[in-house]
């Protein structure tokens, strides 16, 4: 893997530290505080999922708002700030930053957790089964 220079941050983004230790606490937060759609997906899904996620990871200079390191999958539930032209755009940053260190994103809207919920854990378990024949692979 190479090593990236977040100048942003000026961090060191390599195999033995992958985050940006500065975000933790702002990861404490928004784990206390997650959104309708965050809490049910945690709550009625995720957290006793056989495999292992994380709320809130912090991924280099990113926080995700879910994150199965077992199957480098991460999970995110977007708000109406996702879809602004901003919102779109920094997604799109966020998204080739983690693919370059091998993490596929998945993401639903707030409606769909609400709204088509059993779909929205098919898909993830569609992602987990995916990312499990791809490890089979290497």
């Amino acid at each position: 893997m190479v090593d990236e220079v977040d100048r942003e941050n000026d961090t060191i983004m390599n195999p033995k530290r992958k985050y940006n230790k500065d975000l933790i606490p702002l990861s404490q937060e928004l784990r206390k505080n997650m959104t309708p759609a965050e809490k049910h997906l945690w709550y009625d899904f995720l957290q006793n999922h056989p495999k292992q996620f994380l709320r809130q990871k912090v991924l280099g200079k990113y926080i995700a708002d879910f994150y199965c390191a077992e199957a480098k999958l991460v999970i995110e539930v977007d708000g109406k700030q996702h879809y602004t032209e901003e919102g779109l755009e920094n997604d799109a940053q966020r998204t080739e930053f983690l693919k370059h260190y091998g993490i596929t994103v998945i993401r639903f809207k707030n409606y769909q957790v609400r709204d088509k919920f059993k779909w929205v854990c098919q898909c993830i378990d569609e992602a987990l089964e995916l990312s499990k024949e791809e490890l089979h692979k290497e």
